[in-house]
């Protein structure tokens, strides 16, 4: 049990024994803070849950006071409509996400919705709190970016909730293959062969594939790599793919360069834009100039990307526009009640500095 179902559950239960009287106003948020050793956070979840529940009204300006709607017929409690859509993303401020979100809540805002925020940090456990956290607020529809979407996932029986609670939910940049969600997705296999098709279109031969592997992206990307080595007959060795996860991203700068310690690698293709941009950073202060001696494309054309002496070939991704596009989804979802398809955008490359021609 979360500990603000526990502080919710221990205040009802006063209140139904007439510890607190009705009509009375309950200990302040600092006090129950203390009285229960919590965050005002935790106690903010609690009191919001006992005032959906009807134990307990909110009085602007006054305070928190203990009520009795919890007593009336479910039918004679009036309900404010909640026009709230809920978004759990991975990370809120940084990469290409203030864009998306950006999108979300211009959309959201001018059709009189409104947004509730959360952050997974891809992490399960945090997952887990953000869709309860999303369940207590009693959110309209949400708007999820999977959490390590290519690996199992714990929270799957919590989604089936959701679903079986006819709550609208879409799925953006990747989506959980066991629900079969609607989605809004890059085409990431798509991407994934156009970055190498244009390296090897450039004359390269001897290439790698950086991929993150716990989300679904990164598992696409690589299979594009490796149809576009297999249509232009390009040979790689096992150690040409070098591989991390959420928790290992820091390694891999270090096994690149070991990698090119062993074989004359003339491209590099990466994850992403945030892994591009470091890892040229690392080749320079190694003393391998990109482009000269190293061709190195990114993903995502972030802003990142467009900044320093070199800026980096990239795949541009909708970012705004997803965040627009996923807005509208949900609402047409609430309005018609039917689910719009889903959307998968095609990635197209924009070429800048960071790759060249070779004989």
């Amino acid at each position: 049990m979360s500990k603000y179902q526990a502080i919710a559950d221990d205040l009802k239960k006063k209140i139904i024994q007439g510890e607190y009287a009705l009509d009375a106003a309950i200990p302040s948020e600092l006090h129950l803070q203390k009285n229960y050793a919590v965050s005002r956070h935790t106690v903010r979840q609690a009191i919001a849950l006992l005032v959906n529940e009807g134990y307990l009204r909110a009085e602007k300006g006054s305070g928190t006071y203990v009520d009795n709607a919890y007593l009336a017929p479910a039918a004679t409690i009036p309900v404010k409509e909640n026009k709230t859509f809920g978004v759990i993303i991975t990370y809120l401020s940084d990469y290409i996400f203030p864009s998306i979100i950006r999108g979300l809540e211009k959309t959201l805002r001018q059709q009189g919705y409104s947004l509730l925020l959360a952050s997974t940090n891809n992490d399960h456990q945090q997952e887990r709190e953000c869709l309860e956290k999303m369940l207590d607020y009693g959110v309209q529809g949400l708007i999820i970016e999977p959490t390590k979407s290519n690996q199992y996932n714990p929270n799957i029986a919590l989604y089936v909730k959701l679903r079986e609670q006819k709550i609208p939910m879409v799925m953006i940049n990747a989506a959980y293959e066991e629900l079969a969600l609607p989605s809004l997705c890059v085409d990431d296999t798509q991407a994934g062969f156009l970055a190498t098709e244009l390296l090897i279109k450039e004359g390269h031969q001897q290439l790698l594939f950086i991929a993150k592997i716990d989300d679904l992206q990164g598992k696409y990307r690589l299979k594009g790599f490796i149809q576009a080595c297999e249509t232009y007959d390009v040979l790689f060795a096992s150690e040409d793919i070098i591989t991390y996860t959420t928790e290992t991203r820091k390694e891999i700068y270090q096994q690149v360069l070991t990698r090119l310690n062993q074989k004359a690698v003339t491209g590099i293709i990466c994850y992403n834009d945030q892994i591009a941009s470091r890892l040229l950073d690392v080749l320079e202060e190694q003393h391998f100039q990109v482009p000269q001696a190293i061709s190195l494309i990114g993903n995502d054309n972030a802003s990142v990307s467009k900044v320093g002496k070199v800026k980096l070939t990239t795949l541009e991704h909708p970012k705004e526009k997803m965040g627009v596009d996923a807005a509208n989804w949900l609402i047409q979802a609430i309005e018609t009640q039917q689910e719009p398809p889903s959307i998968l955008y095609e990635p197209k490359l924009i070429k800048r500095d960071s790759t060249r021609k070779i004989r």
